[in-house]
């Protein structure tokens, strides 16, 4: 019986690892948001195709009306969302405030003070729904949803079948401005706020602690983070973020009715889930949600240069929202059965 046995000479064999294992350019390529921005590219150029104004310069800046409300809100609900939490009540936060706002003009308040009523009702909406969820332990999808009808409710008591529209003059820059040509005030303070809540999310430990709770909140808690109070933060930002998006609504359209950003809810939902922020929690990034706004209003956009109904755009962005919750899903069950194949 012959052994054989490896020389002790001989020399061992190494594999190199590499510094990093994948660079910066490679994991954008193949992530949802690179997938994304194809997606606007494509859009843009049909819009480019189907209209011959939707390139004109003072088009595409008038464009941005279209989303910079709703993205700015979006930009707190991701927050929301990671933390594993729903806010359903966005839409009733910016009729309150709205209503809130008409009120104070038409008892004389100035331009500073009407933002400030704005942005103070939004923070204390904001506060009632942590409170909810965070304090008293209701699931948020449950309080929310009974906010939304408490918000947008007081606003029907309130101005039953009137209209305020006695606003200061110099009110209407919020909503009608322009901070350097033709990039309107709105659309620069989205970007402001985008690039803040990119820092806030991805670079420091708030970001990380809202991670983790929004993967698993026991673990978070055990590991000594304050679960109740950050779920209590986020929903501040979100109100805060609809108090904001009010008083440019408001100050855009010049007026308040009670149903003002009525339905606001899906198109807010569906652009932080469309930026591949997890439904469920505990994953998703900021520069995905501003790509996602950016289709979204290239959807709107181009549908309305084309004069297509209202309730056409409405079925348009449910049917984006099922797609995009759906498609994952889909994706796992034919991945599982290829690999079990």
């Amino acid at each position: 019986m012959t052994m054989h046995a490896h020389a002790p000479d001989s020399a061992p064999t190494f594999r190199a690892i590499p510094d990093r294992l994948t660079s910066p350019a490679r994991n954008f390529l193949g992530s949802w948001e690179a997938l994304l921005l194809l997606v606007a590219i494509a859009i843009f150029g049909a819009n480019s195709l189907a209209s011959p104004y939707f390139l004109d310069i003072n088009n595409l800046s008038d464009a941005t009306f279209n989303f910079t409300e709703k993205a700015i809100v979006a930009l707190a609900m991701a927050f929301v969302v990671i933390a594993g939490e729903i806010d359903l009540s966005v839409g009733g936060i910016i009729a309150i405030a709205s209503t809130a706002m008409g009120a104070a003009a038409q008892a004389g308040a100035g331009t500073a003070e009407l933002v400030v009523v704005g942005l103070a009702v939004g923070a204390v909406c904001g506060l009632f729904n942590g409170l909810l969820v965070a304090r008293i332990g209701l699931p948020s999808i449950v309080a929310t949803i009974g906010t939304m009808s408490f918000y947008r409710g007081i606003s029907y008591v309130v101005l039953g079948d009137k209209v305020y529209s006695a606003y200061p003059t110099d009110f209407a820059f919020f909503g009608q401005g322009y901070t350097w040509g033709v990039i309107s005030f709105e659309f620069t303070s989205f970007v402001l706020l985008a690039i803040l809540a990119g820092i806030l999310l991805h670079r420091t430990t708030f970001g990380r602690a809202v991670r983790a709770i929004g993967n698993n909140p026991f673990a978070a808690r055990f590991s000594g983070l304050r679960v109740e109070r950050i779920r209590f933060i986020v929903f501040l930002m979100t109100g805060l973020a609809a108090g904001l998006a009010s008083v440019m609504l408001t100050s855009r359209l010049g007026s308040t009715r009670p149903s003002i950003a009525l339905g606001w809810e899906l198109d807010i939902v569906t652009i932080v889930v469309l930026g591949g922020i997890n439904i469920q929690g505990g994953a998703g990034t900021i520069p995905g949600v501003v790509i996602a706004a950016l289709v979204m209003g290239l959807v709107t956009s181009g549908l309305g240069l084309l004069n297509v109904p209202g309730i056409i755009m409405s079925i348009v962005i449910g049917a984006m929202l099922i797609c995009v919750i759906a498609l994952p899903i889909l994706l796992r069950r034919l991945l599982h059965k290829w690999r079990s194949a």
